[in-house]
């Protein structure tokens, strides 16, 4: 740490309350009130080292000598600075620190203490000081601190400026240049580095600084409008925005307690001064401004967590369609879990749909004008079929995504079937290579809600396409009482024409089979039997489908039930007995 002492002389002073006095044995001839303190001096230190007290004494000074009365209640640092000031002017050993050095500075400009009132004044002397703790990590911090006190000044002296600037330098430069201090366990693995969170163990310890996030703690302890302007200047130095994103998380979470009440059990509560809400509302308002803008830089799990939060404490709606905002941008990194908001409106709905609805709106509208709209995708024998390599694009994890949160929300009896809907069809149609996911929500909203309407029923089940179904959800449906008769016969019919299909399929395969071009040599012996098999066997299949065809038919004009339909056709095991014969035939083949 750095420090300097000035002056050489013995303590020649003394206090008595608020009361500073001069023990030199000279009666004093000036009083100068600071706040509720009084010092009672001699004007000749006074006036050669300062120009204000020079100017002031000069004014309040009668012709026959008696004692003046001064204020100075302005004066930047208050008492405890200007007791520093009157020991220097009266030659008295003072020791110049981080801690004190900006209300120095600002006081000995305040009071015109240059080299013009004796050589090595106060101003000279703690400009020089400064320009050593810049130099300086942990003492640029403490100094930054203590301009809280003295802000206008040290604005005015560009103190600020300059210690912001320092520090923003060194954290985006290589923290082994600042020599740290060893950590007494370094070497020893006492903690599992999986429970770290930014250099805090499980036991609420800080470890020694390491990484790109050395610098966070330390950030951590100034008041949030400086700790802006030092993420601004550390940004506009080129840090990655990862960086600055999680040097905000940790700030937040130090500065707004409630965030910490949401914390799962394996994570790291970190201590917070006692806060109150209103100041909380006003810090996170803030916070909330200084979170990158970049989509994927902010984890996804803390943008929502403060959502949550910001909706406690009433923040603003700008503050919270921002976060909104960020959120629907990214919305394929959330984890269910978290989207689960509870409701903290006058809406009677258990958890926040409408929140909810937004930020996929959000979702679907930056994905569209990004022009990430998925490649065509069909489903073939209830597999997904993709155009180039398979593979899981952000629109179809959002639509997983909003089809389990569907599930989840629709067992709420409160729940308005038009937001169900508004949230379902949210999600454009490309987005769901598979319907099973919205098939289960709907399943799930139509048990939860057994007092809606027929044509209520009918018009949630074309949120679905039975086409999209898989075999296991298309069987499911065909004997859900749940579902209309219209929808039944409509997944009935769709398996009917994707039984066709591959009928199809294996005819065109039997076809070549029997081509002479593939008899050549003593192979075509053994393949015009197999040929022959799939061929009475697809004949099988083609009859089983012409008999569904007729029953669905009569079905349809007998308004029979779905129970009567399947006991007579016996689905279930015609099902059963086609899949072993597609099995063969692919054998076959």
């Amino acid at each position: 740490m750095a420090f300097m002492r000035l002056g050489s002389k013995s303590e020649a002073f003394h206090r008595e309350g608020q009361t500073w006095l001069c023990t030199t044995g000279l009666v004093s001839d000036v009083t100068i009130e600071v706040g509720d303190m009084k010092f009672h001096l001699h004007k000749f230190p006074l006036l050669s080292r300062s120009g204000l007290l020079e100017k002031l004494i000069e004014e309040s000074s009668s012709d026959d000598g008696s004692s003046c009365v001064l204020s100075l209640d302005d004066i930047p640092g208050g008492g405890k600075t200007f007791e520093l000031i009157t020991k220097f002017c009266y030659g008295v050993k003072i020791e110049l620190t981080a801690f004190n050095v900006v209300s120095l500075r600002c006081a000995a400009e305040y009071l015109e203490m240059t080299d013009n009132y004796g050589e090595g004044n106060l101003v000279g002397m703690t400009e020089t000081f400064l320009n050593e703790v810049f130099g300086n990590w942990t003492d640029s911090i403490k100094a930054l601190q203590t301009c809280e006190d003295v802000t206008d000044h040290a604005e005015d002296l560009h103190i600020i400026s300059r210690c912001v600037d320092s520090l923003a330098m060194k954290a985006c430069a290589d923290p082994s240049l600042f020599n740290w201090p060893k950590n007494p366990t370094s070497g020893q693995n006492t903690e599992d580095e999986s429970h770290l969170w930014n250099g805090i163990s499980p036991s609420g310890k800080m470890l020694q600084p390491t990484g790109e996030d050395w610098w966070f703690d330390d950030a951590s302890f100034l008041n949030l409008s400086l700790f802006k302007r030092l993420i601004t200047a550390i940004e506009a130095r080129g840090m990655k925005l990862e960086n600055i994103s999680m040097a905000v998380m940790y700030y937040t979470k130090k500065h707004v307690p409630l965030m910490n009440r949401q914390v799962t059990m394996d994570e790291q509560v970190i201590e917070t001064p006692n806060t109150s809400e209103a100041e909380q509302k006003d810090a996170l308002e803030e916070i909330i401004g200084m979170l990158p803008t970049k989509k994927g830089v902010n984890p996804t799990k803390f943008l929502l967590r403060l959502l949550q939060t910001a909706m406690v404490l009433h923040t603003s709606q700008s503050s919270r369609e921002n976060l909104e905002r960020l959120i629907g941008n990214q919305l394929e990194q959330a984890a269910l879990v978290d989207l689960l908001i509870p409701n903290m409106g006058y809406s009677e709905t258990l958890y926040d749909v409408e929140c909810v609805l937004r930020m996929i709106e959000q979702f679907v509208s930056s994905t569209e004008q990004a022009g990430m709209v998925p490649s065509p995708c069909i489903v073939e024998e209830g597999h997904l079929v993709k155009d180039g390599a398979e593979m899981l694009t952000p629109p179809t994890l959002v639509a997983t995504l909003v089809d389990g949160y569907l599930a989840e929300v629709a067992p709420d009896v409160n729940l308005k079937l038009a937001k169900f809907e508004a949230i379902a069809a949210a999600i454009p149609e490309y987005a769901r290579p598979l319907d099973d996911g919205v098939y289960h929500a709907v399943d799930v909203f139509l048990k939860a809600h057994p007092w809606i309407t027929d044509s209520e029923r009918e018009h949630i089940c074309r949120l679905m396409n039975c086409q999209k179904l898989s075999l296991e959800a298309s069987a499911h449906a065909a004997q859900n009482e749940r579902l209309p008769l219209r929808v039944i016969v409509q997944v009935l019919f769709f398996e009917q024409l994707r039984l066709r299909t591959s009928i199809s399929s294996w005819f065109f395969v039997s076809e070549n089979l029997d081509n002479p071009e593939h008899q050549n040599g003593g192979n075509g012996g053994l393949l015009k039997p197999r040929g022959e098999n799939v061929r009475e066997r697809v004949s099988e299949l083609e009859k089983e489908c012409m008999n569904m065809k007729q029953e669905l038919q009569k079905l349809v004009r007998s308004k029979r039930s779905w129970k009567n339909f399947t006991r007579k056709l016996n689905f279930k095991k015609k099902s059963e007995c086609c899949k072993p014969k597609d099995h063969e035939a692919k054998q076959a083949i």
